[in-house]
């Protein structure tokens, strides 16, 4: 007989211990479920998953739903592996991505609109997938955007070993209310929302309403406790007049993009509340946080987390990649494994680290590097030049093509301030530090620098851009 699965076993404890408290509240405020409840539904979506075989892969797109708890407990207790998909994808995204993982099956919202939810079977690419020793529970598709699409393997182990480290790391207990706005389909919005329920008792509001004054609204309305935010929802916050009091709120967690030290600054004399910085990884969960959130250093983002280790590759130079070592990193990638990057309890982000003090600051991506005639230029020190300008709210330096048939590239940047501003005086400013082939040869001033869906900038897209 297979052991009974970790996530299952916390889940009963949890059920036995709150069964008839809230667990689910919609952003009016009103209970939507239960903990039983939450069984109960996952009771009744059982039978309707009976026909897929151990093991078969379900992709699970449906947003912020009150039922998402119910449908992954229901495919842990039959075995049925899990693969949350977004909302926003395209088409062709999410088609390669269900080729690739060999889903058996999608649930989406039924055709007869509103909250219901169906299972459309797949009949063209679904296909026995021979796991070995155990299948995973859930499958994470990586970010990249460029590649074809590939996931993570995780089993309930490390799901749970990420989803303890975060509740013990931020402090969040059963006490709690979380803020479901970030989406669920996301590693960010997995970790910290739906396993802290599952796992650790920790009721939440489901959100389907990113528009950032609805959100600060419900967040008042419905007293929520933590707020699991991207940059981009507080640096609205921060602009907005008129915001409504937050008596409860008491942690307010950012992720998916680096926090301007400025949004940090600002959004505590405006709300009395500090921001902390949160880094983590699909492949590993959550790998920093910010405990004080003092704000000083941009790109800051703390300690490794409780149960984290965290090695520099090469520990002589000023920056470098890491090895991070955690109960929570993936089983591997799927369906082409690649064990130096990942396996073993073992990933190596792409990110680029400096120490500083008793934490760490991301200063940049290996794929970041900009090659200006054969010198390596990180565009984080160019941002942080531009930021250290009076009135520069945010900067984003990028390479892009120096001439027609040339390999290498020149340094440019976007900046959003809230003064008037000309490029020559930002251009002179930066040559007063920065050596000469680290100046920007073109800053951009815009009104805002666009993000993708999950709050990240993609030099990439403005080096195309701005061509």
């Amino acid at each position: 007989m297979k052991p009974k699965d970790v996530l299952l076993q916390r889940w009963e404890a949890i059920l036995a211990q709150k069964g008839d408290e809230p667990a689910i509240f919609n952003t009016r405020g009103q209970v939507d479920r239960t903990f039983r409840g939450i069984d109960e539904r996952a009771r009744g979506f059982e039978p309707k998953i009976d026909k897929f075989a151990d093991g078969s892969v379900i992709a699970v797109q449906i947003g912020n739903h009150e039922d998402a708890p119910s449908i992954f407990i229901a495919c842990l207790r039959r075995g049925v592996v899990v693969l949350p998909l977004e909302q926003s994808i395209s088409d062709q995204q999410r088609d390669a991505a269900l080729k690739v993982c060999k889903a058996t099956g999608v649930v989406a919202a039924a055709v007869t609109g509103g909250r219901d939810l169906e299972i459309l079977p797949m009949r063209t690419w679904a296909a026995t997938t021979h796991w070995g020793d155990r299948a995973p529970s859930l499958l994470k598709l990586t970010s990249g955007t460029t590649a074809a699409p590939r996931a993570i393997r995780f089993g309930s182990e490390q799901l749970l070993a990420d989803c303890d480290q975060i509740c013990d790391t931020m402090g969040i207990s059963g006490v709690d209310l979380n803020f479901g706005v970030i989406p669920i389909s996301h590693s960010y919005g997995f970790s910290n929302l739906l396993t802290p329920l599952i796992a650790r008792g920790v009721p939440l509001v489901v959100s389907q309403d990113r528009t950032p004054r609805a959100v600060l609204a419900d967040i008042a309305k419905t007293d929520a406790t933590v707020f699991p935010g991207m940059p981009l929802f507080y640096q609205a916050f921060c602009e907005m007049e008129n915001i409504p009091p937050l008596p409860k709120l008491r942690v307010c967690i950012s992720a998916g993009a680096p926090l301007p030290i400025a949004t940090a600054k600002k959004f505590r004399e405006k709300f009395a509340l500090p921001i902390h910085s949160f880094y983590g990884a699909s492949e590993s969960g959550g790998i920093c946080y910010d405990r004080e959130a003092k704000n000083e250093i941009e790109g800051f983002v703390g300690a490794p987390m409780k149960d984290v280790d965290l090695e520099m590759i090469d520990p002589n130079a000023q920056s470098s990649q890491a090895r991070v070592r955690s109960a929570a990193v993936g089983v591997g990638y799927f369906p082409d494994a690649d064990e130096e990057k990942l396996g073993n309890g073992i990933f190596v982000p792409d990110d680029l680290l400096a120490r500083h003090g008793s934490g760490f600051k991301i200063v940049g991506r290996v794929s970041d590097v900009i090659n200006v005639a054969g010198k390596k230029v990180n565009p984080a020190e160019i941002e942080e030049r531009l930021l250290h300008f009076p009135g520069v709210r945010q900067a984003v330096a990028f390479g892009r093509p120096a001439g027609a048939g040339l390999r290498n590239e020149e340094v440019a940047a976007c900046v959003v301030a809230n003064v008037d501003l000309r490029e020559n005086e930002l251009m002179e400013f930066c040559r007063t530090a920065l050596s000469a082939w680290q100046v920007p040869k073109r800053i951009f001033i815009v009104e805002s620098i666009p993000t993708t869906e999950r709050g990240k900038i993609s030099r990439r897209e403005l080096a195309k851009r701005f061509r």
